[in-house]
């Protein structure tokens, strides 16, 4: 009989940089001309946040940042050794990375085999050193599993999922950092270099409607304010349909099966209502009590337009782990919520067994 783990974490790129960088989304997005002066004013935010920005613009309170976030990833990576999956689906956003302009999926399954993936290029472009100080061009090995991820896509395709699948990686692009930061924070010790187990990726049009806009990342306000919007990505309710879906497909195999939800919740740099100076803590903390409350019939109803406006996009691979999780009828163990009005991101963890 089948067994199954399920883990949720952050993916947080400013992770692998340096304390001195770690804020430095924020120092970026107060730059913008198109922000009125009283909202990036530190006299007008609130207390917490004047705390964590310092006087030295968030790069002391960097390092109680990563301790909290290294300890939920402890946490997490504890509880997949103790298991010992055969396989490790990941849940991860597309960011304008495999898919463009050509296609851009709603869900896909990434059947590969095993890759090798710069593991720095996200922070070599933001011009912030890796905090393991190795070498700009350090590369890891993603294992692979192509026959598993292609039996999976079959299998869902089947079960009237329309899932799309890919074999090879656009030549020229970044590999999603979703997936690779996975693998990189789950072993932090050793940059992702030594981490054991096979992934299955699959990728989620967390985006939607800013996936090509936007390019996946930030914008000025000069440049949203005529914007030409994408077609919505996939709701809420489809997401946890599909995670519903995948933890079916696998419950009629053998196989010890981890699924990772690989994400933050609302960014900052998404939350245009906030000015993209601080994540919508309030937004997550809602959803973060349906959660710990199982309460997966109004996870279920959360809109689209919530999601976005909350800044959340990226929340939706969590709710494919909430569609798997209800479906297998798999238990909270530990979660957590780290939260941060300076580092971009709230950021969630939680082990379901």
């Amino acid at each position: 009989m089948s067994r199954f783990l399920g883990i949720g974490m952050t993916h947080y790129p400013l992770l692998a940089g340096t304390d001195e960088h770690m804020a430095g989304l924020l120092r970026w997005t107060l730059e913008d001309p198109g922000i009125p002066g009283e909202e990036k004013d530190p006299a007008n935010w609130a207390e917490t946040m004047r705390a964590e920005w310092g006087q030295d613009q968030g790069r002391s309170s960097a390092a109680t940042h990563r301790a909290r976030l290294l300890d939920g990833l402890a946490r997490c990576r504890a509880a997949l050794d103790e298991f010992g999956p055969d396989v490790v689906v990941v849940w991860g956003d597309d960011q304008y990375e495999n898919f463009r302009e050509e296609v851009v999926p709603p869900f896909c399954v990434l059947a590969y085999d095993d890759l090798e993936v710069p593991a720095f290029e996200v922070m070599n472009e933001r011009g912030s050193p890796n905090a393991w100080g190795l070498p700009d061009d350090f590369h890891v090995t993603l294992r692979g599993d192509a026959k598993t991820a292609r039996e999976l896509a079959d299998g869902v395709i089947n079960d009237g999922v329309d899932m799309a699948y890919s074999y090879r990686k656009r030549a020229g692009a970044h590999f999603p950092h979703a997936i690779l930061n996975t693998q990189l924070f789950l072993d932090y010790e050793h940059a992702g270099a030594e981490f054991p187990y096979r992934l299955l990726p699959v990728t989620v049009n967390c985006y939607g409607q800013h996936a090509i806009a936007r390019k996946g990342g930030l914008a000025r306000f000069a440049d949203i304010a005529d914007e030409k919007l994408d077609p919505s990505g996939p709701s809420p309710a489809r997401c946890m349909a599909v995670g519903q879906a995948i933890a079916r497909h696998f419950a009629g195999s053998d196989q010890r099966v981890a699924f990772i939800a690989s994400s933050s919740w609302s960014h900052a740099f998404l939350a245009d209502a906030l000015w993209h100076i601080r994540p919508d803590t309030e937004a997550d903390e809602r959803l973060y009590r349906l959660m710990t409350e199982d309460r997966f019939d109004e996870l279920a109803a959360v809109t689209s337009h919530e999601v976005v406006a909350a800044g959340q996009h990226e929340i939706l691979n969590w709710f494919c782990l909430f569609g798997a999780v209800q479906e297998l009828g798999l238990g909270r163990e530990w979660s957590t919520l780290v939260t941060t009005e300076v580092f971009n991101s709230t950021k969630p963890f939680a082990v379901y067994r």
